[in-house]
C-alpha cells in the first residue's frame, strides 16, 4: 500500500490549496491520518491530524482556523488538507501519514505508512 499525496503548488499569501492524500488501495484501513510538513533546514512538523471516524481532528496551534483536515471515506478513503489564509511561512513539503495504533499523538514515528509529499510555496 502506498499513500499518495497531491494539491501543493505557488501560491499568494492570503491564497488557499486543498491538498488530497489517498491510499493506493481502497480496502486500505487506517486509525488516523496525519499532515505533516517540513521546510528547508528544518525538522518535520506536525500539521493536523484526524481518526477514521472524522470525530477527532487535531491542529498545530499556528494554523488553527486556517487549516481544516476532513476524510471522505467514500471516496478511496482519501484525507484532504483544506489551507486557508496562507503565509510565506507555511511554505514547505507537506506529507501524509497514517497509523495503525489507537493511542496517537503529533510526532512522525507514530506514523508508519508515508505518502511523497507535495510541495506547497507561499510568495508573492
Amino acid at each position: 500500500v502506498q499513500l499518495q499525496a497531491c494539491g501543493g503548488g505557488l501560491v499568494q499569501p492570503g491564497g488557499s490549496l486543498r491538498l488530497s492524500c489517498q491510499p493506493s488501495e481502497r480496502t486500505f484501513s487506517w486509525v488516523a491520518t496525519a499532515w505533516f510538513r517540513q521546510a528547508p533546514g528544518k525538522e518535520r512538523e506536525f500539521v493536523a491530524s484526524i481518526n477514521w471516524r472524522g470525530s477527532s481532528k487535531n491542529y498545530r496551534n499556528s494554523v488553527k482556523g486556517r487549516f481544516t483536515i476532513s476524510r471522505n471515506n467514500t471516496i478511496k478513503n482519501t484525507v484532504y488538507l483544506r489551507m486557508d489564509n496562507l503565509k510565506p511561512e507555511d511554505t514547505a513539503v507537506y506529507f501524509c501519514a497514517t497509523t495503525q495504533r489507537l493511542r496517537y499523538g503529533d510526532s512522525p514515528p507514530e506514523f508508519s505508512l508515508w505518502g511523497q509529499g507535495t510541495l506547497v510555496t507561499v510568495s508573492s
